[in-house]
C-alpha cells in the first residue's frame, strides 16, 4: 500500500476520484452531445431520441447489480474493482468514436435503420460505463474507513468529477460536440487505466477488517430504510433525467421563434446546452468538498441533502415560468446545481452506512435501480408527454414536481448520528 492510502492523504483522494471521473466524463458527452447528434445529424423525432435513451437504463438495470454482485465475489488482475474498470473505460472509449459515426457503421454493415444503430450503440456505451460506475463508487467505500473519511471520499469523487464535467461542456460550447466526444476518448481511457494501478485493493474488506478490530458483527443491512432511501432518490432522478433528455425541445421551441434557417437552429441549441449544463456542473463539483462538506458536519447528511433537492425543485418552476431567454436559464441552472451537487455526491454515503459492506458492490447495483427505473421511464413515458405538449415548458413542471417529492421522502430517512462525530481515523 502506497503511502498517500495509508494516510488517506488529499491527492490519494483525488486519485481514487479518477476512475469515477472518467466515467462521469463519458456520460457528460452522452448529455451534451447524444440527443443534439440525434436530431440535427440523423434527424430523429423526439420520441424517438426517447427510446434511443431508454437504452441506458436497460443496460444499467442489468449492467451494475450483475457486475457488483460479481465484483464483491472476485479477485484477478490484482483487485476485486479493478478489472472493472479498466474493461469499462477501454469500451467506453470505443462507443465515444462510434457516436458521430452511426450512419457510417449503418452503412458499413448494411443496416437502413438509423435509429437501430443508434440503439445498440447507446445500449452498449451505456453498458460500458455502468460496467465501471459500480467498481468505481464501490472501491471508495472499501479504502475509506465509515464517517468523515467515507463522507469525504465521495465529495471529492463528486468535486473532480464535476470539475472535468465542466470542462466537457465548456468544450462542446466553444469546440464544438464532436471535439469534445474525440477528446473524451482520451481521457475515459486515461482515467480509468492509470489509477488503478496505484490503488491497492485488499482482498479483506474494510468493513470486515474494522469490524474484527472492534470485536463487532459488520454493519447490518437496514432493509427498511434502503427502499426509502431508493424510493426518495428515484423521484430525484425523474426529475434530473426528464431535464437531460428533452431541454433541446424547450430550447428549441422558446429561443428561435422566427428563425428558419434550420443550421443555426441547430448549432445554437446545442451551445445554450452545453453553456448550461457547464453551469449546473460548476456548481455542482464546487459544492460537496467546500461547501456540503462542512455542512453535513454540522446538520447530518440527510438533512443537507433534502434541503439542497428542494432548492433545485424550487430552480425547476424557476425555468418553467420565467426561463424565457438563455440568460434566465442560466441563471436558474445555477440554483439547480446546489441539488445536482448532493445529488451525484451525498447519496452514495448515505447509503453505504446501511448496508453490509462486505455486499458494496451488490448494494451499489441496487442503489443504481433507483437511478435507471426513473431514466426508462422518462424515457418511454415522459417523451410522448412532451412531444405532445403545446407548450415544451410542461418538462421543468414535470421536473420541478418530482423533485419536491424527492424532498418529501426523504425527511423519512433517518440518520444513525452526526457525522461531526465520526473520527477520521
Amino acid at each position: 500500500m502506497r503511502r498517500i492510502q495509508e494516510h488517506l492523504t488529499k491527492s490519494f483522494y483525488v486519485l481514487l476520484s479518477l476512475p469515477a471521473t472518467a466515467m462521469g466524463f463519458a456520460l457528460s458527452i452522452q448529455i451534451s452531445a447524444l440527443s443534439w447528434l440525434l436530431t440535427t445529424r440523423y434527424h430523429l423525432n423526439i420520441d424517438e431520441v426517447g427510446f434511443v435513451w431508454a437504452a441506458g437504463p436497460l443496460a444499467g438495470i442489468f449492467g451494475q447489480v450483475i457486475i457488483g454482485l460479481i465484483s464483491d465475489k472476485v479477485w484477478f488482475w490484482g483487485g476485486r474493482r479493478r478489472p472493472f474498470v479498466l474493461i469499462g473505460g477501454d469500451l467506453a472509449a470505443g462507443m465515444l468514436i462510434a457516436l458521430p459515426n452511426i450512419d457510417v457503421i449503418a452503412a458499413q454493415f448494411g443496416v437502413r435503420s438509423l435509429l437501430a444503430v443508434a440503439i445498440v450503440v447507446a445500449l452498449t456505451l451505456d453498458l460500458a460505463i455502468n460496467i465501471s460506475f459500480n467498481p468505481t463508487r464501490s472501491i471508495i467505500a472499501d479504502v475509506t474507513p465509515e464517517g468523515n473519511p467515507r463522507t469525504k471520499g465521495y465529495t471529492w469523487m463528486q468535486t473532480i468529477s464535476g470539475f472535468f464535467g465542466v470542462l466537457a461542456y465548456l468544450i462542446g460550447a466553444t469546440l464544438g460536440n464532436y471535439i469534445l466526444i474525440y477528446a473524451g476518448v482520451a481521457l475515459v481511457f486515461l482515467f480509468s487505466f492509470v489509477p488503478m494501478f496505484f490503488i491497492t485493493e485488499s482482498r479483506q474488506y474494510q468493513a470486515a477488517a474494522e469490524a474484527d478490530t472492534k470485536k463487532k458483527p459488520a454493519t447490518a443491512t437496514e432493509w427498511g430504510q434502503l427502499f426509502r432511501i431508493y424510493f426518495a432518490h428515484g423521484f430525484s432522478w425523474i426529475g434530473i433525467q426528464t431535464m437531460f433528455v428533452y431541454i433541446i425541445a424547450f430550447i428549441q421551441q422558446k429561443y428561435f421563434q422566427g428563425i428558419a434557417d434550420q443550421s443555426v437552429i441547430n448549432a445554437h441549441s446545442g451551445q445554450i446546452i452545453s453553456v448550461a449544463f457547464a453551469i449546473l456542473n460548476t456548481v455542482g463539483f464546487i459544492l460537496p468538498a467546500f461547501v456540503l462538506e462542512p455542512v453535513v458536519e454540522k446538520i447530518g447528511r440527510v438533512r443537507t441533502h433534502l434541503t439542497c433537492v428542494a432548492i433545485m425543485s424550487i430552480s425547476y418552476f424557476g425555468m418553467a415560468f420565467w426561463g424565457s431567454t438563455p440568460t434566465m436559464l442560466y441563471i436558474l441552472m445555477s440554483v439547480a446545481g446546489i441539488g445536482w451537487a448532493a445529488v451525484v455526491s451525498l447519496p452514495f454515503a448515505i447509503m453505504t452506512e446501511k448496508i453490509d459492506q462486505s455486499r458494496t458492490g451488490f448494494f451499489m447495483g441496487i442503489f443504481n435501480l433507483s437511478v435507471v427505473l426513473p431514466q426508462l421511464l422518462v424515457s418511454l413515458l415522459v417523451g410522448t408527454i412532451i412531444k405532445n405538449a403545446a407548450d415544451k415548458n410542461t418538462l421543468f413542471i414535470i421536473s420541478g414536481v418530482a423533485l419536491a417529492l424527492s424532498a418529501l421522502f426523504w425527511t423519512l430517512v433517518k440518520e444513525k448520528r452526526k457525522i461531526g462525530a465520526a473520527s477520521d481515523h
